[in-house]
């Protein structure tokens, strides 16, 4: 990867403020077309603070976000989305009363005539169809094909759900906040696979994770924060793993 190339997105001295405290502190980081960069820190160095900046839901105090190298204002995850830009974040955000595929598609659902858009009839069955096999890609098995009520079923079939949608939606950018957190193994695997596809298919991935073992089976880069601040990036590597554990921790810093 060049140096020279133009970022897909930039965050430049990205601040922002919840009263008396300070969640960003002047934070700048790169991604790169087709890059997976990690994420890394402690609880509260500030990382979900600056994955809801570039998602829309925070907006900052000071510095910029930038897309293709342009000026991007994000005021709302409808402005990301609009980006090319989705987010997984831990709580999901899945209507507990709706199925998979009615949460796949919430917001956007498939009508005929589709000018009518909402207007329209629902295509539940291409929905369905599509969410099924998304997620057979991932090889997880959920009730009743897809009819079971998302509500009802284990942590990892409701992380499945929301990384199938973000990823099938994204153009740009996928940000996944913990993705494999409460996955079992087999699934955790398969959503690693997807993260490294999709990196193959032209779509720049976010990481936040605290399994350094799973970072450096999907990433090309790793930044650390920490209490806000950046603290250094390196790549993940085996001969790295302590050099990013002591940034994690407060013990040094890498640039390289």
């Amino acid at each position: 990867m060049s140096a020279d190339a133009v970022p897909v997105l930039e965050v430049r001295d990205a601040t922002k403020r919840f009263g008396a405290v300070t969640a960003l502190d002047r934070v700048s980081l790169r991604l790169h077309d087709r890059e997976v960069l990690a994420l890394l820190g402690d609880n509260g160095a500030g990382k979900s603070t600056l994955i809801k900046a570039i998602s829309g839901i925070h907006q900052l105090d000071e510095g910029e976000i930038l897309i293709d190298a342009a000026g991007a204002e994000l005021r709302s995850p409808a402005d990301a989305r609009a980006r090319g830009i989705e987010t997984v974040y831990q709580d999901l955000a899945l209507f507990d009363n709706l199925s998979a595929a009615e949460n796949f598609y919430a917001g956007r659902e498939l009508t005929r005539p589709s000018f009518l858009r909402r207007l329209g009839w629902l295509q539940d069955r291409t929905m369905a169809a599509e969410t099924t096999r998304l997620l057979d890609e991932l090889e997880v098995r959920l009730p009743a094909s897809c009819l079971g009520l998302v509500g009802l079923m284990s942590g990892g079939q409701r992380q499945a759900v929301a990384v199938a949608r973000a990823v099938s939606f994204a153009s740009r950018i996928v940000v996944l906040d913990e993705p494999t957190a409460a996955l079992g193994l087999r699934e955790s695997r398969n959503v690693l696979r997807l993260v490294g596809r999709l990196a193959q298919h032209g779509i720049a991935v976010i990481l936040i994770s605290h399994n350094l073992e799973e970072v450096m089976t999907v990433a090309n880069r790793a930044v650390v924060l920490r209490q806000g601040k950046y603290v250094g990036e390196a790549t993940p590597t085996p001969e790295n793993h302590e050099r990013l554990v002591s940034m994690i921790v407060g013990g040094g810093e890498a640039r390289t």
